[in-house]
Parts: C-alpha cells; sequence; structure tokens
C-alpha cells in the first residue's frame, strides 16, 4: 500500500518562504515521477511541479521561478521549496506519486498540507 505524507505547510507573510515534504512508503520510490498539486478553495486542483525519476523538472506557470521541486531518493522524500509566497499561493498542496509518460499520470496522492498566506 503506497503513503504519501505531506509536511511542512503553515502560516507565512507575503514573500516568505516554506519548504514542503512528501515521504512516500511503499514503492519502489525512484522509478517514479512524483508531483505538486494545490487547490484554492472554489477553485480547481492545480499542477504546481513535476519530477521525473531522472530528475527533469517542470512547473506551472504561476510559480515559475519562485518554487524550486528536488527529489532525494535515498530518502524517499520529495521537496517544494517555495520563496517569495504570494497571498494567492494560499491553497491545501497535495504530494503525487505516478508514471512520466510525456505528461504526468498521478496515480497516488497524499492527504495535503495547508498553506496560508497571510499579511
Amino acid at each position: 500500500q503506497v503513503q504519501l505524507v505531506e509536511s511542512g505547510g503553515g502560516l507565512v507573510q507575503p514573500g516568505g518562504s516554506l519548504r514542503l515534504s512528501c515521504r512516500a512508503s511503499g514503492s519502489t520510490f525512484s522509478i517514479y515521477a512524483m508531483a505538486w498539486y494545490r487547490q484554492a478553495p472554489g477553485q480547481q486542483r492545480e499542477l504546481v511541479a513535476t519530477i521525473t525519476p531522472r530528475k527533469n523538472t517542470n512547473y506551472g506557470d504561476s510559480v515559475k521561478g519562485r518554487f524550486t521541486i528536488s527529489r532525494d531518493n535515498a530518502e524517499n522524500t520529495t521537496y517544494l521549496q517555495m520563496n517569495n509566497l504570494r497571498p494567492e499561493d494560499t491553497a491545501v498542496y497535495y504530494c503525487s506519486q505516478g508514471l512520466w509518460l510525456g505528461l504526468y499520470n498521478p496515480t497516488y496522492w497524499g492527504q495535503g498540507t495547508q498553506v496560508t498566506g497571510s499579511s
């Protein structure tokens, strides 16, 4: 049974930084692509960033230059470093594990962690 457990969310002032972590268990972590999504109240879930097994990365337009996705295969963990946070980044952030087939195809989801930008 694959489990993804996110951590690191919280309240942050505009311009601040947070690092989210997602630890996976129950799968061969290194062969899967990983991704972060987010969902704000009343909005559809949005793809934030992806990282392939070879550590190639892709980002949504709204976070390019501010967010960085990474992975540590030895720790079965993927990270999302978020810098220069804006109020519009407020959302529940979800970790996902899946397959990279030219596009990211999610298979498993974490429970989500809340990120709130507040002045």
